[in-house]
């Protein structure tokens, strides 16, 4: 596993045909066609490789079956479990498309509409898939040959793949998709171009088509050149290559969030004075700041530091950054107390400052010494994904959709405890009288955020209640419990 901890995201995408139409699979009988005009959940795949055979690949619906050809040509997508008619072959095109070739029959899969079939014995535009990845855009880009991680270098103007833990706000990359295309964009707003340059506007040279290769991800320039990590700091242009090889090869892994801890005495939580934790530092640098990784079972949390270690409960209550490994001990559970947040120990004690600003595990309850201010750091660009979508600006008015195949990118500023959001035309989300959640305010109104999940986050209104996604796909702020509706991916 990588030095960061997370795991390569599980490649999940849609598949759009020769007319445009994503390749669904239907709640209802199994049935499959190729008519819906955008990526919703019912036209997400996941790939998944053959233990034996890496060629080989199964492609598994959101409804966990699996998409299988018989030797009629016949393609359903009933099966539970891996079987010989599932296998298939990815013959990726040089525009970046992907043909689907039955191991077993050796015909290629196609068609549009209803009129889905695994019966062509070459390939032509009926045969061919555009590739439209399903993932949160929002990740660390981690070089397979380097075991690096890409960050934005300012001072050279570049990213570079030189960290070997992504840490802080320059190692979030944002992946946009545009016409079949990808670009990336760093967390200054800025394109990487194909000669290593970072632009303020994309184009052609930055545009590449994402390619597989042993489930790892090539990214293919407009000139058919690959991007690879060159030179000692590992800047990250195009070479020589017209073939990925080893040094071309990327996983996209997830972005946990990075926070910095203020205590009531106004300083920041940090290592810099040694291993135990103590709240007395007025700057935020790496040394105050620490990645929280939320376990998917219990969703208690451990503090990472950027050295690589874990916040560890100690004798006597005592919180130190010494732990290598996960373990009991350093497990916490985070409560959400509005615009600040207590920690509760292994030891069924609440994490509480003392007048040195040490923190020991000792209390029952809380008060102002164990409340802290918990500020996100690593997401000034927001994209949030719902259970139905992407949250984007309606059409036609200043509400919000929340249930869309398309994402806004939110600014998200930190206050006093606080988060404003603000969209792309510079004015704040508020809640209005009704509940309606509106993007065309004046001033800031204050939301705050819960880190709630592995990956997902809750957002309270000022009126305290969550915002959802409701049936008709509107984002409202009205939640008064937590529900499904109310957990973004961010």
């Amino acid at each position: 596993m990588p030095a960061n901890g997370n795991r390569p995201l599980k490649l999940q995408f849609g598949l759009i045909n020769h007319e445009g139409r994503y390749l669904t699979a239907e709640s209802f009988g199994f049935k499959l066609n190729a008519s819906a005009p955008s990526l919703k959940k019912k036209q997400i795949w996941t790939l998944e490789q053959d233990s034996q055979d890496t060629q080989v690949v199964y492609l598994r619906s959101h409804l966990g079956r699996y998409l299988a050809s018989d030797k009629d040509g016949k393609v359903t997508c009933e099966a539970d479990g891996h079987n010989s008619d599932c296998r298939f072959l990815i013959v990726a095109q040089s525009d970046g498309r992907w043909a689907l070739q039955s191991e077993q029959h050796l015909r290629f899969f196609g068609g549009s509409r209803d009129y889905l079939s695994c019966f062509a014995q070459f390939i032509t535009d009926a045969e061919l898939w555009a590739v439209h990845l399903a993932l949160h855009p929002q990740a660390n880009l981690f070089s397979v040959a380097r075991k690096r991680y890409a960050h934005l270098s300012k001072e050279d103007g570049e990213i570079a793949v030189d960290v070997n833990i992504p840490w802080g706000v320059a190692s979030l990359l944002t992946l946009v998709y545009l016409d079949g295309k990808y670009c990336i964009k760093t967390c200054d707003s800025r394109f990487l171009s194909n000669d290593g340059k970072l632009l303020t506007e994309s184009g052609r040279a930055t545009a590449y088509t994402l390619e597989l290769k042993l489930g790892k991800l090539a990214f293919k320039d407009c000139e058919g050149k690959y991007l690879s990590p060159m030179g000692p700091t590992g800047t990250l242009r195009s070479g020589r290559c017209s073939k990925p090889g080893k040094d071309e090869l990327f996983d996209l892994e997830e972005s946990n969030p990075q926070v910095v801890l203020m205590a009531a005495n106004g300083r920041y939580v940090s290592i810099r004075q040694g291993v135990s934790l103590a709240a007395n530092q007025e700057d935020e640098t790496d040394m105050e700041t620490f990645q929280m990784e939320i376990d998917k079972e219990t969703r208690k949390c451990t503090f990472r530091t950027s050295q690589g270690n874990y916040w560890d409960l100690v004798a006597h209550g005592g919180i130190q950054s010494t732990a290598k490994e996960v373990s009991a001990s350093t497990m916490f559970s985070v409560e959400w107390l509005g615009q600040k947040v207590a920690l509760k120990a292994n030891n069924g004690k609440y994490v509480c400052i003392k007048k040195n600003g040490q923190l020991l595990a000792v209390s029952d309850t809380t008060g102002e010494d164990e409340q802290l201010t918990l500020k996100l750091i690593n997401r000034p660009m927001l994209i949030l994904r719902g259970e139905n979508g992407f949250i984007c600006h309606h059409k036609n008015s200043n509400i919000l959709d929340a249930s869309r195949s398309v994402y806004d990118i939110f600014t998200l500023e930190f206050s006093n405890g606080a988060y404003h959001i603000k969209g792309v035309d510079g004015r704040f989300w508020y809640v209005n009288s009704s509940g309606l959640v509106y993007s065309d305010g004046e001033v800031p109104e204050d939301f705050s955020l819960e880190l709630l999940e592995h990956g997902r986050l809750a957002i309270r209104g000022k009126n305290g209640k969550y915002l959802r996604g409701d049936q008709g796909g509107t984002l409202k702020g009205d939640g008064h419990c937590l529900s499904s509706s109310a957990l973004w991916e961010y």
